[in-house]
């Protein structure tokens, strides 16, 4: 397939494969959390405190990967196709080295961040532990994000699916054999996950290089990751380091969130990992069609085509609030069923129920987020999105959380409503902001022609 074939794909053709990777990433974190509720509800607690730490590291490593994913289209929309492929081998080599200093950061101080989790004694055991492998091993994590942006901007959206399948694949053997012990392996429980965790991911990012090669036509060589240009840095930490700040907002907001939870107890942290896994099934199809939509707007505005940009945010935000509302109902109809695979305790199943109810409330909000924000930073304009996601994920998130979930004593119920409310707060002021096309002015990369 050549560039103008690959230039001209649908959101469709673009898309399906995001969604089924997206899955599939999905599938990996909730087969690890069903395959340790096997051990205890205690390891399945600690794992999701320890993974609230471990995703602000990525956060930080995605301030690199979402800044070279814009550009990198912008630059194939503008024409610049060597430019293009320069960018993401910088991109590589800088999160490679992000990666390798927040790996240390987490082994070094592991214990305060799970004293800063209030990381109840009974957990920080399990916890402790799967801090300092999968945390320990960032840097495949980092490096992988960028090699798999550079991919799929490329639009080669089916070869990134076809390596977290894999992937997933070699994890749950991995964590059949260590949870169960057969053929003779020894039962490492978490610390047999955490393996699992970073061997898949690890391998999944050595034939993601080897990928790149291949469709790129391209032999890359070391130092060609390691050639920091300043144009390339500089546009990276322009487009980048805003939209992290937006992440960044975000999880660290759940992770004050998440740190109120501790004290409501052990069953209730439980069932929020429990619930925020059967919820990212949900908006699966908003999160895939925000990135295929971000692919698609980076290419148009790097064209130039803004009318054309306009439209596909507008057409793709309608689609996914229809499917998104619809598969909230059905997973909410199924509730119980659902919160039965992974637990027995019924106290955890009948509050996970309410929350999915809740749910039809809170995911079509969620979508004007998944969907605009991501057409808003394929335009370049960032600083907008991360101003306002500050002010409500804190002043509303937050401040919302405590105020119903642990001064109301509404519990997780209470701290649900506030996520309602924050999401279609900065949803329908995101959306204003692209009717306004103020974006059209923030376009980083100039076309050149065709012939040159």
């Amino acid at each position: 397939m050549n560039s103008k074939e690959r230039k001209s794909l649908s959101l469709f053709a673009i898309t399906w494969p995001i969604m089924i990777e997206v899955f599939l990433y999905m599938l990996m974190g909730s087969v690890d959390t069903m395959m340790l509720s096997k051990v205890s509800d205690d390891a399945v607690a600690a794992v999701g405190v320890t993974n609230q730490i471990i995703s602000i590291a990525i956060v930080m490593f995605g301030f690199i990967t979402s800044g070279a994913g814009i550009i990198i289209a912008q630059y194939l929309g503008a024409n610049q196709k060597e430019k293009a492929i320069e960018m993401g081998s910088i991109s590589i080599g800088v999160n490679f080295i992000f990666g390798v200093i927040i790996s240390v950061v987490m082994i070094a101080f592991s214990n305060s961040f799970l004293n800063l989790m209030n990381v109840p004694i009974n957990l920080q055991d399990f916890s402790k532990t799967y801090l300092l492998i999968v945390g320990g091993f960032l840097f495949i994590q980092s490096s992988m994000m960028s090699a798999g942006t550079v991919l799929r901007v490329h639009q080669f959206t089916k070869d990134a699916m076809f390596i977290t399948l894999g992937m997933n694949i070699l994890n749950v053997i991995g964590n059949y054999l260590f949870i169960f012990g057969v053929f003779g392996v020894p039962k490492l429980g978490v610390t047999g996950v955490a393996i699992s965790t970073i061997v898949s991911k690890t391998i999944g990012f050595f034939i993601v290089l080897f990928l790149l090669r291949k469709r790129l036509n391209q032999s890359f060589k070391v130092k060609d990751f390691f050639e920091f240009k300043k144009e390339y840095v500089l546009n990276i930490l322009k487009i980048g380091v805003p939209s992290a700040g937006e992440h960044l907002a975000y999880n660290s907001s759940q992770l004050m969130i998440t740190y109120m939870i501790t004290f409501i107890g052990a069953n209730a942290l439980a069932t929020k990992v429990y619930a925020q896994n059967i919820s990212m099934f949900i908006f699966l199809f908003a999160v895939s069609i925000g990135q295929g939509t971000q692919i698609l707007v980076g290419h148009l505005v790097g064209a130039n085509k803004m009318d054309e940009a306009y439209h596909r945010c507008i057409k793709s935000l309608k689609i996914s609030i229809l499917v998104s509302l619809t598969i909230a109902a059905i997973f909410a109809g199924l509730s119980k069923p659902l919160f039965s695979i992974f637990t027995d305790n019924a106290e955890v199943i009948q509050l996970g129920s309410i929350l999915l109810l809740l749910n039809i409330l809170l995911e079509p909000g969620r979508t004007f987020n998944l969907v605009v924000i991501n057409s808003l930073r394929a335009a370049g304009d960032v600083t907008f999105p991360v101003v306002m996601g500050i002010i409500s994920m804190w002043g509303v998130s937050v401040t919302l959380s405590y105020i119903l979930g642990i001064k109301f004593g509404l519990g997780l119920i209470g701290i649900w409503i506030a996520f309602s409310v924050d999401e279609w707060f900065r949803g329908i002021i995101m959306l204003f902001r692209w009717k306004s096309r103020i974006w059209e002015r923030k376009r980083l990369i100039t076309k050149v022609p065709e012939d040159e």
